[in-house]
């Protein structure tokens, strides 16, 4: 018993730190990185790559907890959400601001020793969602719009980094990631609708979980699948998919769209969770495909 008492504030400490930077969405979005790097790079460099984690991390990880420090009160209103270190009073505002201003110094050092590029794209990133995107939350449903393009900023990073360059490639995966974010955030949004009634934040389009929504989600999820087998036909530069890995991409759409159709028919929070975890496996498996493509080429 002795043990487990010494050990627990160190734990607990551990565990605030990992929440208050939402350390799985910062990995997700470090590994969405890193694996662009791999699709720009023409030779890997390994410092490059973890720099590139670790300043990626911590600009997500600064995002994250600026944005609780301002929806701390809101975020204690929420079930999913009360027992986070701010509203559950573990941690106290300065020390989040804290962590949240010394993340972004580090991570804007740590991008641009890459290069200036990615510094640049990792300040507007963090700069949109903190203070343009979470006070849009509670005002309007074209939160999710403005919060897209912080939100796909990750996916083109690495090809910046690997590069020093923005053009057609980055600006594709950008776009990939900037219209997968509405079947994805729309799909949490109708799943806990009621629990961000209660933050008073607008998350749905229509404001409601109706037709409305239902076909808005259809319609963006079609358009995340034609933009991702765009580099099958050979108009974004170095940015290419072969046909076989077009078809793979093309099918795990068509998966993303069942889900999609699903909750048009059904429209209940249940589908509304299916289809949120199968754009996650969408987003996920896209990226593999893509790297494992590059690499695989020569040998097809």
């Amino acid at each position: 018993m002795s043990n487990t008492r010494v050990h627990t504030p160190a734990v607990s400490v551990l565990s605030d730190f990992r929440e208050i930077t939402k350390m799985r969405l910062a990995i997700s979005v470090v590994f969405s990185s890193v694996a662009h790097y791999f699709l720009g790079a023409e030779v890997i460099d390994f410092v490059t790559v973890l720099l590139l984690a670790i300043g990626g991390y911590l600009m997500v990880g600064a995002s994250n907890a600026y944005n609780q420090i301002i929806e701390k009160d809101l975020d204690a209103l929420m079930d999913r959400t009360r027992n986070r270190p701010l509203p559950a009073e573990r941690m106290s505002v300065n020390s989040a601001f804290i962590i949240a201003s010394s993340f972004t110094i580090l991570g804007l050092i740590v991008l641009y020793i890459i290069n200036p590029k990615t510094a640049m794209f990792g300040a507007i990133s963090i700069f949109l969602y903190v203070s343009v995107y979470t006070p849009l939350k509670t005002r309007t449903p074209l939160s999710v719009f403005v919060g897209a393009f912080p939100g796909a900023i990750p996916f083109m990073l690495g090809w910046v980094a690997a590069t020093n360059d923005f053009s057609i490639e980055p600006g594709t995966l950008f776009m990939i990631q900037f219209f997968w974010q509405f079947p994805h955030f729309w799909a949490i949004g109708w799943w806990l609708y009621d629990d961000y009634q209660k933050g008073g934040f607008f998350m749905l389009p229509t404001g409601k979980r109706d037709k409305g929504t239902a076909v808005q989600i259809v319609l963006y999820t079609i358009w995340t699948i034609l933009v991702s087998i765009v580099p099958v036909f050979g108009v974004t530069g170095k940015l290419f998919l072969t046909p076989l890995a077009g078809v793979l991409v093309f099918a795990l759409g068509l998966g993303m769209l069942y889900y999609a159709v699903n909750l048009y028919r059904k429209r209940d929070a249940a589908s509304a969770k299916k289809l949120m975890f199968a754009s996650v496996s969408y987003i996920t498996l896209l990226q593999i495909i893509y790297v494992l493509d590059k690499f695989l080429r020569p040998w097809i």
